[in-house]
Formats: structure tokens, sequence, C-alpha cells
């Protein structure tokens, strides 16, 4: 089992793989700050704090289940994606990961874009202030509503997916009498090695114009064409939780190519390539992500070294990276309801929350940590599988961790990394309530998006 060639989380069957946890961790109290939030630390007596303020107390005020975000840590990561690719390069921060009207601010405020993906996102970041043409709108199949509220908002950028997409943003763009900026969503071809759900640059799946076949020139060609786009690029985006390079620079060397062939055919060197996002976290202390600045300067010198070669200028490179700057940042707080042992297996541990706010490991197998944080322990560490209160086998939040034998109910544990997908993805099921997020900063926590409320749930339900 490799976590290099499944990074999204290796598939577990009901019994432990061979070797998988060979021995417990040393210390069960020890918080891996590669795993953790920057300002997460324990106090003297275990209680483990976020920006300043003990989760316990924090717990009392918001309740569990619940996200917390350490706002200095987001902004300390936004900064250094802006300042690894300096000016010379775009960073997107990819919305999809998880997005509210105070992480746009924030993002506005470090100096960093937007990418979005629906109408809902793009009304979101308009309203809490990013400038509409520090946008770039994606998505395999957006509607005309959506299309013409991108481009009568002024957003810089609308990827393009599809042939019928190309004539569609030109149609409406010309109807509205303007001239939209586009790039050209291609798949090169490279399937990234990742979970299949969460790998894009294959051929077999939704995402883009395949460069096989001549495809993705011909959609360059029918975008030159129009006199409602105009054509600035060409984007790639060849997964998701990636620590390998190496794709990287083979998708880089086939849109390269691509690129010298629109020279060569139309005379016109497209100024801009974006290489998408999907750099990996850590959500382990297993796994090894790059830092900003050894990304920056790998993909300066992959797009460099291609473009030299093809005697091409140098276009203006984008990144997208989303997960690599909040997933980091935010743990998941919940109460220990039930513990079961079961003889000779491992014992389960159920907490109130579930799939319903955590979906990735049941959808993905992704792996988490987890940890015991509301006080210190010196019990013998258990094999445990924590557990969620919905009624699916599969609700499994996290598959395999130790934790201390003389976990009680009442305990908080947590489970890091938790910022990217965790409350974008969240549902009802069970009719649950999606937990709030709340962002902590300075020994201050505020509310940035608030519990659901069973009014709520009854408020959409007109029976």
């Amino acid at each position: 089992m490799s976590r290099s060639a499944h990074p999204a989380g290796p598939r577990h069957a009901d019994v432990l793989p061979e070797g998988h946890y060979t021995a417990p961790p040393t210390d069960l109290n020890a918080l891996d700050p590669k795993v953790w939030a920057q300002t997460v630390t324990r106090t003297p007596d275990g209680v483990v704090t976020v920006g300043g303020m003990e989760v316990t107390k924090l717990a009392e005020e918001f309740g569990t289940p619940a996200y917390f975000i350490d706002e200095t840590d987001f902004r300390a990561r936004a900064r250094a994606w802006r300042t690894a690719f300096g000016h010379d390069a775009d960073v997107f921060y990819a919305g999809k990961a998880f997005l509210s009207r105070a992480v746009v601010r924030w993002l506005h405020e470090e100096g960093l874009n937007l990418d979005v993906c629906s109408g809902g996102e793009l009304s979101t970041a308009l309203s809490a202030g990013m400038p509409a043409d520090r946008i770039a709108f994606h998505g395999n199949n957006k509607s005309t509503d959506e299309i013409t509220k991108a481009i009568e908002s002024g957003v810089g950028r609308i990827v393009l997916d599809s042939f019928q997409e190309i004539v569609r943003v030109a149609h409406i763009a010309e109807s509205l009498g303007k001239r939209q900026r586009v790039q050209i969503r291609v798949t090169v071809g490279v399937e990234a090695h990742t979970h299949e759900f969460i790998a894009t640059a294959h051929e077999d799946q939704k995402f883009g114009i395949a460069l096989a076949d001549g495809q993705a020139a011909e959609a360059v060609r029918r975008a030159l064409a129009l006199d409602g786009l105009e054509l600035v690029g060409i984007h790639s985006h060849i997964g998701s939780q990636i620590f390998d390079m190496a794709g990287f620079e083979v998708a880089a060397r086939r849109v390269v190519k691509l690129l010298a062939e629109v020279r060569d055919e139309h005379g016109v060197e497209l100024p801009e390539i974006d290489l998408g996002g999907g750099l990996g976290i850590a959500y382990t202390s297993e796994d090894d992500p790059r830092e900003p600045h050894e990304i920056a300067k790998a993909l300066s010198e992959i797009v460099t070294r291609e473009c030299e070669a093809a005697r091409l200028g140098t276009p203006r490179i984008s990144v997208e990276p989303g997960r690599a700057i909040v997933g980091p940042t935010a743990f998941t707080l919940y109460e220990v309801g039930t513990i079961k042992p079961l003889d000779g297996l491992r014992t389960y541990v159920s907490v109130d929350g579930g799939m319903s706010d955590n979906i990735r490991t049941a959808l993905y197998d992704a792996e988490y940590s987890v940890a015991l944080v509301s006080r210190v322990s010196d019990a013998e560490p258990m094999l445990a599988r924590v557990v969620g209160k919905h009624c699916e086998s599969g609700d499994i939040v996290v598959r395999d961790a130790f934790l201390p034998a003389d976990l009680a109910p009442g305990d908080l544990i947590a489970v890091p990394a938790t910022g990217a997908y965790c409350r974008s993805m969240a549902s009802n099921y069970n009719h649950a309530l999606r937990p709030p997020v709340v962002a902590v900063r300075d020994g201050e926590a505020r509310t940035i998006v608030r519990r659901e409320t069973e009014e709520d749930l009854l408020r959409l339900d007109v029976g």
C-alpha cells in the first residue's frame, strides 16, 4: 500500500492491511505541526488551543461538531503562495475547497485572485467585494444564466470546457456587447497518482477538451474566430492531492506544444498558461507536501524550459491552490458519545457528527489523523475507528487511528486538516444540521458560517 500511489487515501478492507500502522505513535499527546494549524498547541494540562483559545471553551460557546479555522494560518498560507509566485504570475484560490464571505475578504486583503465554479460561488465572491476582474469562472456545464451573470459582472476569465460552451459564451458576450476573456481547458492525458474520482486530466472523464486527435487545436481555432471571445490562454488541471511534480512536467510540455502549434498555424502567441491546482497537504504524519516556494520554482522552471525549447516567449503562469491554503488551517471538533470495543479488531468511537460533515472518508477512503484534545492522557494506545451517528455502516470519519485507552464519553476529539471540502461537501443526511465555521485569531473567535437550525430545515420544506 503506497501513499504516493493513492494520496487521496488508500482503500482499506474491513481488516487492516498488512504493514498498516505497524506500531502506535510514541506520544499520543503530540501534535504534528505538519498536520495541525499554525497556532494549535497544548496547555500544560493537555487542553488543545487554537488562536490562543482552549477547545473546551470553544465547545461551550459554539457547540460540537464545529469547524474551527485558524485565521492567522490561513492568511499566512495565502501570503506564502502570493510571495512564492511573485508579480509575474497569478494565484487563484480555488473556492470549491471552502468559500465564505469572510474568506473572500481575507483573499482580497492578501492579494489573491479567486476561482469559482458556480453561480452561488460567484455571488458569494461579488457580495464580499472581490473585484470581478480577479475572478475566473470554471465548470463543465455552466448554465446560460451563470454565463450571463459572469459576463455582465466583468469576470476576468471564463474557462471554456467544451465545443458547445465556446459558442455559448461567444453568443452571450456578443448579445451583451462585450468581448469576454477566455481560456480553453484541455485534458492532457496525464493520469495523476490519486483517487480516480479526483484525477481530472486523463481522457475518460467529464472535464476539458482532449489534446488527442487535434480536438484542442480545433477548439483554439474556433475560439480565435469568434468576435465575442478574446482567447488568452490554455488551462490544464491534472488532479487533486498530488505530491509528485512529474505529472505537472508532462502536462506543461504538452500544453506548450499546443501553444507552439497555435503560433505556427495562427501567428498568435497566447499569453497565459494555467496549470491548475491539486497540490497535496498532510492529512497524516506520513504525508510530505511541498512548500509554495518549492512548487513555484519547479513550475516556473518547467514552463520556461519547455517554452525555450519551443522558441516561445514564456507565458504568464497561473495556479489554483485551494486545499493547499485552507485545508491545513482548520480542524473539526467532536464530542465522544458511545465507545464499543471489538475484541481482536479495534474500538469503535462514535462522535456527534459523521459523514454529513466529512464525506471524504466514505467517498474517497481518505485518511485523517485524530487526537484527544480536551485533556492529557497517559493511557496505553488503542486502535480505534472514529465513526459518526448516521444510519450507514460506511459512516466513518477516521478509519484507523490510535487514541488513549481511557477515552470516555464526553471527551473532545479533533480531526485536523478538515478545512478543504468538508464544509463545502457537507449535507443534511438524516436531517443533520450542518456545523458552523468559526474563525479564531488572537484570542477571539467569531462565527463566519453559522450552524444550521431546525428552523432552517423546515423553512425549505413547503410540504
